[in-house]
Parts: C-alpha cells; sequence; structure tokens
C-alpha cells in the first residue's frame, strides 16, 4: 500500500468523536489486509471465565473509549499513522458457551491475521483465549517469548477437573511448546493462593517471575532492564490482563487484585518494551459491565491499546 492509501482515523476536525461508528480510535473496518502495518481484532469470549464474566463485551468497551485517541504518540515521539496503516478487522468468530469449539475458532482467525503479515492486536475477551491467540502466534513464529503482565500466573493446572479456563492458558501453552520459556517473564502477580507451591509454577516451568511486591521496590525501569535482558532478538508476544492494575484504577474486571499499579505505572512499562521484536499483542479481562460512571477501567485499556500500536509504529520508524 502506497504512503498516500494508508488506512488511518477519519479525521476527528470533520467528524466529530461522538459520531460514527465505534471502531477502534475510528479506523476503518476492514478485514482485506494486503498492506496493512496493524489490524486490531476484538475477541468477544468469556465463556473461560471463573468467576465475574461480562468480558464478552471488552472488545466493545474498549473501541468506545478510544474515540478520544490522537495519531502522534509525545511519549515515544512516533506519528503513529505517517508511519503505519492501520486498521479495525472486527471481532473474530465464537460460539458463546462452547469454549473448545471457540477457541479452534479463534486460532483459524488469528492465524489468518498472523499469515497477513500485519501485526495484530487483539482486544479480550478473558484469559483463556491467548491459548488460541498463541497457538496462531506459534504456527507462523515458532515458540515465542512471553511478557506476560498479570496478578495471575494463569498456569494452574486445572479447575473443576477442566483444563481450559482463564486461569490455565499457559500451562497449556507451555505443555504444547507455545513458549519459549527461558525467554518469558511473567510480571505483576500478587494476591492470595491456594497453597505455597501456587507461588513456583512461573519458575518451575522456567520462566522469569518478578512479583507485584517485588516491582514496586525495584521499579518500572529495573523491571524492563530484566525483562528485555531476557527476551533478547526474538519473537515476543505480550499479554496484558487489565487485572495487572490496581482496582482502584481498573475495577472492571473479572478477579480484581489490590496493591496493583497505577495508570501510570502501566503506560511506562509497555513503553519501556521498546526495541523488542514484537510480533503480537492482547489486553484481555475488561468487564465493562463493571466499570463505575466514567468508564475508567475501559479508557485505561484502550491508552495502553494505543501504547501497543505505537511499538508497532516505532519500530517500524526504526527500521527505515
Amino acid at each position: 500500500m502506497t504512503p498516500d492509501k494508508r488506512y488511518r482515523p477519519i479525521d476527528a476536525m470533520v467528524y466529530p468523536r461522538f459520531s460514527g461508528i465505534r471502531t477502534f480510535m475510528r479506523l476503518p473496518y476492514v478485514t482485506d489486509l494486503t498492506g496493512v502495518d496493524f489490524a486490531v481484532v476484538g475477541v468477544p469470549f468469556d465463556t473461560g471465565g471463573t468467576f465475574r464474566v461480562g468480558a464478552r463485551f471488552g472488545p466493545e468497551g474498549i473501541r468506545s473509549q478510544s474515540t478520544l485517541l490522537r495519531p502522534y504518540n509525545p511519549a515515544l515521539k512516533v506519528p503513529i499513522f505517517d508511519i503505519c496503516s492501520g486498521v479495525d478487522y472486527g471481532d473474530l468468530p465464537v460460539i458463546p458457551g462452547y469454549l473448545p469449539e471457540s477457541h479452534k475458532q479463534i486460532t483459524e482467525g488469528a492465524a489468518a491475521v498472523f499469515a497477513s503479515g500485519a501485526t495484530p492486536v487483539f482486544l479480550g475477551g478473558d484469559h483463556s483465549v491467548s491459548l488460541p491467540l498463541l497457538r496462531a502466534a506459534a504456527g507462523k513464529h515458532g515458540p515465542v517469548a512471553l511478557i506476560h503482565f498479570d496478578s495471575h500466573s494463569d498456569l494452574w493446572p486445572a479447575y473443576f477437573g477442566g483444563k481450559d479456563t482463564h486461569g490455565t492458558p499457559f500451562r497449556r501453552a507451555y505443555e504444547e511448546g507455545l513458549l519459549d520459556t527461558a525467554r518469558s517473564s511473567q510480571i505483576g502477580l500478587r494476591g492470595s493462593l491456594y497453597d505455597e507451591s501456587d507461588a513456583l509454577m512461573t519458575t518451575e516451568v522456567g520462566m522469569q517471575l518478578i512479583t507485584g511486591p517485588e516491582l514496586h521496590e525495584i521499579g518500572v525501569k529495573e523491571t524492563i532492564r530484566r525483562v528485555k535482558e531476557r527476551v533478547g532478538d526474538g519473537p515476543a508476544y505480550v499479554t496484558f490482563d487489565i487485572d495487572f492494575v490496581d482496582p482502584a484504577y481498573a475495577p472492571a474486571t473479572g478477579t480484581p487484585e489490590v496493591g496493583g499499579f497505577t495508570s501510570a505505572q502501566c503506560l511506562q512499562l509497555v513503553r519501556g518494551l521498546a526495541g523488542l521484536n514484537l510480533i503480537g499483542f492482547d489486553l484481555v479481562e475488561v468487564m465493562p459491565p463493571y466499570d463505575p460512571q466514567g468508564n475508567v477501567t475501559c479508557l485505561l485499556a484502550a491508552n495502553l491499546v494505543y501504547e501497543f500500536i505505537s511499538l508497532i509504529a516505532l519500530s517500524r520508524k526504526n527500521k527505515t
């Protein structure tokens, strides 16, 4: 696609921000990814939830709060759409209530996005969707480094005898060989556990663990240094569970944990990933029905997704 034909948001000076169809940043809804650099893709599935549900409405809520976002990111000094052609791909098909069938559809749909060459940014959905997304990512890139922001490891072997919930995706991904655990990190884990062994699961599968209390102690800069040192130059996939954030800043999620991180810290952490070979992203567990007046969780989620696409643009800028 030639520079003058790049897909970009509609002009807010012509069409007011409260108008139009609610795509991400009011990007065009396009499913032909020829010449597209990144695609925002909804995954509205929450049958994997074990406590609160409602993340099926996450993509809609995030898109609605993205209308205020503008094309220049001053923190990263990147004019996104001078560099990238970006679209909203719409939502992948799912079957409510049928997890294995939906996961199969999600993998197939995501594989098509990866195959196009566009970098996907997925809007969940509960965290179970990361498993089929990683299957698609590994199908294109081989085992990937996982950069996982969360208050939970999601490495539990099973729930109620079932192997697939939002608490098990990375156990399955590890078992299936989708992850390069020697290059992977789980960041921000905190909260109560069932027993002491739960705290050891991350390191037992070979990933780096930076707990929530440790992150508070060492700070954002040192955390990013450790993560980037571990990832190296290989392909990396970012998954961001909104419950990484303290519920004071993001209350609308399925399993909130106190003692988390501010919106400012989250933006710093994501921006700190600049320079890595990031082949895909997801942001999950946003539940608009639990958002208080002001839609603060959806607003933060939209801004985090904005930082993801800014990293894609920055990477392309630095390659030219």
